[in-house]
């Protein structure tokens, strides 16, 4: 897990809504709590780090689907 967000996901994490900055901390990974209450990492970079694994997660899975489509239409 990366220890600092990029530059790009931290603009990303400034312009969210309220709302949407609190799911993506709802759904952020212990460790990065953990880190936001030893108060090593502010919540805008909590948010960010955690946008940037959401996007690595989705770009997996798009990969993956498209793999298992190409096999289906293979058959």
């Amino acid at each position: 897990m990366r220890k600092t967000p990029s530059d790009v996901y931290l603009e990303k994490a400034q312009t969210l809504s309220k709302a949407e900055t609190e799911r993506l901390l709802s759904r952020a990974r212990s460790k990065l709590i953990r880190r936001l209450e030893s108060e090593k990492m502010t919540a805008l970079e909590v948010v960010a780090v955690q946008l940037e694994i959401e996007d690595e997660d989705l770009s997996e899975w798009r990969a993956k689907m498209a793999e298992i489509r190409k096999k289906a239409k293979a058959k």
